[in-house]
This record gives structure tokens, sequence and C-alpha cells, in this order.
């Protein structure tokens, strides 16, 4: 997606740990999201939601995922940079995934839980 990466950071070189992150997005199947931290436990690495967040944001081959099925542990849609989060609730739209006014998605409706690494 164009615009996606932040500006001020270079990409980041995939390392194992990132593509880890990457092969754990990919299982989130259509119509399903995944918290950051329920990402980052599927990947092998508990407690680095963050990562997760920098991986989908400055990794390239973050796009060839579906990034758009990954949001906050709290149900809502994260801002990112150059319309990312309006793109993010376009695709999930498509999925049949509904986002309220607030950005929130029901995660007793949507969340899958990643199991297996």
């Amino acid at each position: 997606m164009p615009g996606k990466h932040k500006k001020d950071a270079p990409p980041l070189e995939p390392t194992d740990p990132h593509l880890a992150i990457l092969r754990a997005v990919a299982r989130v199947p259509a119509g399903c999201v995944a918290s950051y931290q329920a990402v980052a436990e599927a990947a092998g690495l508990p407690g680095r939601a963050r990562l997760v967040g920098s991986v989908l944001g400055r990794c390239p081959l973050s796009d060839d995922v579906p990034w758009h099925r990954i949001i906050g542990a709290d149900g809502r849609i994260r801002d990112r940079r150059g319309g990312g989060a309006t793109e993010q609730r376009r695709r999930l739209g498509l999925e049949g995934v509904e986002v309220d006014e607030r950005g929130r998605i029901d995660l007793s409706v949507h969340a899958w839980r990643l199991r297996g690494r």
C-alpha cells in the first residue's frame, strides 16, 4: 500500500523474528482480526507487540500479508500515516468486518486467536 511506510524511518530488513511475525499475520483469515500482542505471541515473541507494529509499518514484505487484520488489543484501528487507517477500514469492510465510527471492532464477533508457531 503506497504511503503506509514511515517516511522518517528506513525500511526494516527482514530478520528471523520479522519473518515469524509476517507468517503469523498471514494466518489470520478473512473476516477476522488479531491484536498486535496475539501476533507477537504466535510468532514466539511474547511482549513484543510494538515490534509487530514496526514490522507491519516498515518492512517492505508486510505488503504481502493481510496487515489490515491486525488491530489494538482494545479492538481499535490504530492511526497510521498516509491514510493507512482509512485503507484498513475499507479492507476490513470488504471482508465483512464492521468497524464503528470510532474505529472499534467487536472482538466478540471478529477476534481470532493465533495458535502455534
